[in-house]
């Protein structure tokens, strides 16, 4: 089955407002920027995102977060957007905060059919107590916080402890960049790349890839396939020389000193 659509305009072209989505990405890392500038195009709002981040003010999804496209974030940290943490502590946003691994683990479990785990991540903290603020009022009091979470003790590796259940993230939609792809949507992804977008692709029902390279089915041996076509259901091509950018860039600067102490 051939998954490429002729642009990203076209494979977002049915989504609706108010839906959850998946987004890869780490930092500014593997973004799927194409698909995310045509959901801006689309006037596509009242969204859930699930992503590590929220990208930065200009870039990713800081877009669509500037323009209150963007209802709730479920994220792990709130990274260089200073949008995403005015809306925040302005109480124009909601925000679920969760720990990086576990945000990770949520998702492929999502992906896997496993609707809930236990996890020693957050034990004895606000995470499991609950009282995490989501959302604040206009005043600074807050308007929404995180449930109490069921802890139960369990013996494992020798060590009996509590662990915290925490329940799997499925999305209506999940969109993800790779560096390769084949038309099955069998895909590759290139290092850090790699660290959310296969889990966010897994997590979402209908699963949208931009492709740097595509390639023909049987091009890519099964040994070289990073996510399995059966979790995607669109892809379309972006190329090579799509723009990428850095987070926070940051140089080694010459030890001057250094330099002449050694010439000494």
């Amino acid at each position: 089955m051939d998954k490429v659509v002729p642009s990203a305009a076209a494979a977002v072209a049915d989504l609706p407002s108010g839906i959850s989505m998946a987004v890869g990405g780490f930092g500014l890392c593997g973004i799927p920027r194409e698909l995310i500038h045509a959901l801006h195009q689309a006037d596509v709002s009242d969204l859930h995102i699930v992503s590590n981040n929220c990208g930065v003010d200009d870039w990713g999804l800081g877009p669509l977060l500037a323009d209150r496209r963007i209802t709730k974030m479920t994220s792990s940290y709130v990274g260089e957007n200073k949008e995403f943490a005015r809306q925040f502590l302005a109480g124009e946003l909601e925000v679920e905060l969760i720990p990086q691994g576990t945000l990770a683990e949520k998702l492929r479990a999502g992906g896997c059919g496993i609707p809930a785990f236990y996890t020693a991540s957050g034990v004895g903290t606000p995470v499991a107590d609950g009282g995490v603020p989501w959302k604040y009022h206009a005043d600074g009091t807050v308007a929404t916080a995180s449930p109490r979470k069921e802890t139960r003790s369990f013996t494992f590796g020798g060590r009996t402890r509590e662990y915290l259940l925490e329940e799997s993230i499925m999305c209506d939609v999940g969109l993800v960049h790779a560096a390769a792809g084949d038309r099955h949507g069998n895909l590759v992804f290139h290092s850090s790349a790699r660290n959310f977008n296969p889990l966010c692709a897994m997590a979402g029902r209908l699963t949208i890839a931009q492709v740097e390279e595509l390639l023909e089915p049987g091009e890519l041996s099964p040994d070289e396939v990073h996510l399995p076509g059966v979790f995607v259901q669109r892809m379309i091509v972006v190329g090579s020389d799509t723009e990428k950018r850095i987070e926070r860039l940051t140089v080694p600067q010459p030890d001057t000193a250094g330099d002449e102490g050694a010439a000494a």
